[in-house]
């Protein structure tokens, strides 16, 4: 009975600990409102077992646009409209600049000491100076072509070979994404393919929940483009930088690109392609532009991409609906401050529901889109899929060319439908939470060659 009776004792501990502490700071500020909570694990109970955008969007109508949050012994707030998310991302970026504490991304980014992690100062601020000038620039992400090129060039090879009977798209692409992004990032394929899909969909799942030496020591960098890894270490031995690289730094950053570069990429394409199936006017209209504009090219430039404006649009339309990351990464407030009208203290945990900020209409239309000039850069807050302010995502380029390509050559090459006789409008398209959301159920479907 001992254990049982510590036990108990270590409970009641905690449930007056809390209960005379929530009494305190109830009285001390006006914090804002928020459902009904339970002890010890406050309003974790909301979220349990749901998809938490959805459950929170829920909530925010009942109690506002920005809620209180006891999640176990973090105190959290989150905000679901632009408004409320612009006054946290932009006007109070600053306050709001650092990343909430999590104890497993810690493990596996040694520390923390990658891009996503590292709290807001000199050695981030120069993390990002690299991934935007060297890592993900323009220029690097165009150097990049011929790799995406010949990835999905080999993805269409293996569909055309298997026409007319279903195909896994949703494993195609997450193959495919995984492939680039191991090309960019080491200079050659990955020869532990299976095992090394496995471990990033475990790392998404956990957002680094266990922690990893090395990725893949087998990898040899040679490549005759210039590989990520070789920037970071050319950046290391040259010695010029305020803060030194240490090797655990180049590797943090290196599996934070592949968890940002891979599996959000996937999700978002595979998340289009059903939109796409599901609309069959949407995928007559876009093969339409794509057999248009590509019409006897053996190689697809960046200028045939630019002209493809109605696939962009649906892009643009996908990344609403469906943000890969529908509560960003979480903040926290560096000091005290007010939001809202409600005060904020020092240390609480910010998530904004991007999920829940582009909602003002459900249906899928990319023409929603056309002639405005809301894009994904983080200036438009109804719109933020890839986040906003000093903390916005690097690498949205480098994702985005990452599902223009493989969208359009596999819209050109074949003709897709629904397996076993099932109607467009009932394609099932429940979501699965695991911090990216994606298909609850892979998306399979069945092409048929085209003939120009």
């Amino acid at each position: 009975q001992l254990p049982l009776t510590f036990t108990l004792v270590i409970f009641l501990f905690i449930v007056v600990k809390q209960f005379r502490s929530g009494v305190l700071n109830k009285k001390a500020i006006n914090i804002p409102p928020g459902p009904w909570k339970l002890p010890v694990i406050g309003h974790l109970h909301h979220l349990l077992g749901h998809l938490p955008h959805h459950t929170l969007k829920d909530l925010a109508k009942k109690h506002g646009p920005l809620m209180f949050l006891q999640l176990g012994e973090v105190s959290s707030i989150t905000a679901s409209t632009p408004r409320v998310a612009k006054e946290i991302l932009k006007v109070n970026d600053l306050i709001f600049a650092d990343r909430a504490t999590q104890f497993s991304g810690k493990i596996t980014t040694y520390g923390g000491i990658g891009l996503i992690l590292s709290p807001y100062g000199g050695h981030w601020r120069q993390l990002r100076k690299i991934c935007i000038l060297e890592l993900l620039s323009a220029k690097k992400v165009q150097s990049f072509l011929s790799i995406r090129d010949e990835e999905v060039a080999n993805l269409v090879e293996t569909i055309s070979s298997t026409v007319g009977s279903p195909v896994n798209l949703t494993q195609k692409i997450f193959s495919l994404t995984n492939e680039i992004t191991c090309r960019a990032a080491f200079g050659e394929k990955c020869k532990e393919k299976e095992t090394f899909m496995t471990l990033m969909k475990e790392l998404v799942k956990l957002f680094n929940g266990f922690e990893i030496v090395d990725l893949f020591p087998s990898f040899k960098f040679l490549h005759m483009i210039t590989d990520l890894i070789d920037v970071l270490l050319r950046l290391e031995e040259d010695n010029e930088l305020e803060f030194p690289i240490e090797n655990n730094c180049i590797k943090a950053l290196i599996l934070e690109i592949f968890i940002a570069g891979s599996d959000t990429s996937s999700v978002v394409l595979e998340w289009a392609f059903s939109e796409i199936v599901k609309h069959p006017r949407i995928m007559e209209k876009a093969q339409s532009e794509v057999r248009q504009v590509l019409h006897g090219k053996t190689k697809v430039g960046q200028s045939d991409i630019n002209e493809l404006k109605y696939l962009k649009l649906i892009i643009k339309e996908t990344l609403r609906l469906h943000p890969p990351a529908p509560l960003l990464t979480p903040r926290e407030s560096r000091e005290r401050c007010e939001i809202n009208g409600y005060e904020i203290p020092k240390g609480t945990k910010v998530i904004v529901n991007a999920w829940a900020l582009g909602r003002d209409a459900e249906n899928f239309k990319p023409e929603r889109f056309e002639g405005r000039s809301v894009d994904y850069k983080g200036t438009n807050y109804e719109y933020i899929p890839f986040g906003a302010g000093k903390r916005i995502c690097p690498g949205m380029s480098f994702g985005v060319a990452n599902i223009e390509l493989p969208l359009a050559q596999l819209l050109y090459h074949f003709d897709w439908k629904l397996p076993n006789g099932v109607k467009s409008e009932d394609l099932e398209m429940t979501e699965i939470y695991r911090g990216t959301v994606g298909r609850k159920y892979n998306l399979y479907l069945t092409p048929t060659l085209y003939f120009p």
